[in-house]
C-alpha cells in the first residue's frame, strides 16, 4: 500500500486531489524555488525544475515512510515567452492584465510524482493555451478590486471570479487550476502502476 503525500500548500491542488477520491495528505516543501532560474530553459522544463525541488524537499521530511508516494507541482503563465508569476501590488496585476486582454497565452503546469523508499521519480510538464477576451480598464479594475489576483500566476484564477475574463481554453482546464489530474492519473497507472480509478 502506499500513502499519497500532496507538496504543495495551494487550495486548489488540494482541492483537484480530493475531487478525483485520491485520499492523500498535504506536507508543504519549504523548497528554496529562488534557486531555479528560468532564464534560457522552456517553460516546461523550469516548471518540472520547481516540481521536483519540492518533491525532493518534502521526501527529506518523510524519508522513514517508505510507503510514501510524494506529488508535487508549479504552474506558470507565459505570454510571448515571457513568464507571469504572482502580481506583487495592484499596479503589477493591473499591468498583467492588461497585456492578457484580448490574447492568448500559455498555462504550463509541471508535475513530479517521486516514490519514497526507492526514490524513482517520473516530472511532466502540461501546457494549455487560454484566450482572453478584451477587457476594459474599468473590468480589470473591478476584478482587482475583488482581490482574487494577488495570489495568482498571471494575476487571475479561472476557477474563480476570473473565469468572467476568458473567451476559450485550449486543452486541460484543471491544468490551468495547477494541477492536470488526467495526466497525473496517467502516470501514476503507467509508471507507479497505481490505479486512481
Amino acid at each position: 500500500m502506499y500513502r499519497f503525500i500532496l507538496a504543495s500548500q495551494s487550495p486548489r491542488r488540494k482541492e483537484l486531489l480530493e475531487n478525483i477520491g485520491a485520499e492523500f495528505e498535504v506536507i508543504v516543501s519549504d523548497a528554496d524555488e529562488s534557486s531555479v532560474s528560468g532564464d534560457g530553459i522552456t517553460p516546461g522544463l523550469y516548471v518540472r525544475e520547481l516540481a521536483l525541488i519540492k518533491a525532493a524537499a518534502t521526501a527529506k521530511k518523510v524519508l522513514k515512510d517508505k510507503k510514501a508516494v510524494i506529488i508535487a507541482a508549479d504552474t506558470i503563465v507565459t505570454l510571448d515567452g515571457k513568464i507571469l508569476g504572482k502580481p506583487k501590488d495592484d499596479n503589477s496585476a493591473r499591468e498583467m492584465l492588461s497585456s492578457l486582454s484580448g490574447r492568448k497565452h500559455e498555462v504550463y503546469t509541471g508535475y513530479c510524482v517521486m516514490r519514497v523508499k526507492d526514490g524513482y521519480t517520473v516530472c511532466k510538464s502540461v501546457k494549455t493555451d487560454v484566450y482572453f477576451k478584451e477587457l476594459t480598464q474599468e473590468k480589470i479594475n473591478a476584478y482587482i478590486a475583488t482581490g482574487e489576483p494577488s495570489d495568482k500566476a498571471g494575476a487571475y484564477g479561472i476557477q474563480g471570479i476570473g473565469g468572467l475574463l476568458v473567451e476559450k481554453i485550449d486543452g486541460d482546464y484543471a491544468n490551468v487550476v495547477g494541477l492536470p489530474v488526467s495526466a497525473l492519473a496517467d502516470t501514476l497507472e503507467s509508471e507507479f502502476d497505481i490505479n486512481i480509478l
